[in-house]
C-alpha cells in the first residue's frame, strides 16, 4: 500500500482549508484517510500551519510519501530537516541535484574527448595528404623523365 502525507480540502466554497492526512495513495483526495496529523489554513493572514510533529515524523519513518506542498510544510515547522538527519544523509532534493550535475559533468567529459579525438582525425586527415602530395610529385615527375 503506497501511503501518502497529503492535503485534504474542507472549508466552504471559495474559503479553502486544509487536513494534512496520511491516506492511501489510490484513494481520493478527500476520501477515506488513515490519520489527520494537521491542518493548513492557506487564506489566514499568517497562513496558519499547525502539525504534530511527532506523528508526522513516526509516518515518514515508515516510509510515507509527502506531496509537493505537505514537504514544504513540513519544513516550515521543522520536521523535514528533523526527519532528514535523522536519516543521516541530506534532502532527496539535493541529492537529485548533485546526481544530476555529476551526469551533465561526466556527459561533458565524454564530448569533449570525442570534439579532441575528433579534431585528432581532422589534423591527421589533413596532414596525410600534405606529406602525400610531394610524393606523389616526386613519382610523378620521375615517370615523366623516364618516358
Amino acid at each position: 500500500m503506497a501511503v501518502k502525507i497529503r492535503l485534504m480540502r474542507v472549508g466552504k466554497r471559495k474559503q479553502p482549508s486544509y487536513r494534512v492526512v496520511v491516506a492511501d495513495g489510490r484513494k481520493p483526495r478527500d476520501g477515506r484517510f488513515i490519520e489527520i496529523i494537521g491542518h493548513y489554513g492557506p487564506q489566514r493572514e499568517s497562513q496558519q500551519v499547525e502539525i504534530d510533529g511527532d506523528k508526522a515524523l513516526a509516518w515518514l519513518r515508515q516510509g510515507a510519501q509527502p506531496s509537493e506542498v505537505v514537504q514544504k510544510l513540513l519544513a516550515i515547522t521543522g520536521v523535514w530537516e528533523r526527519f532528514v538527519s535523522e536519516r543521516g544523509g541530506d534532502d532527496p532534493a539535493a541529492r537529485y541535484e548533485r546526481a544530476r550535475a555529476t551526469r551533465r559533468a561526466r556527459r561533458e567529459e565524454a564530448e569533449a574527448a570525442a570534439r579532441a579525438e575528433q579534431e585528432a582525425q581532422a589534423g591527421d586527415a589533413s596532414a596525410s595528404p600534405n606529406e602525400a602530395s610531394p610524393e606523389t610529385d616526386d613519382e610523378a615527375s620521375a615517370s615523366t623523365d623516364e618516358g
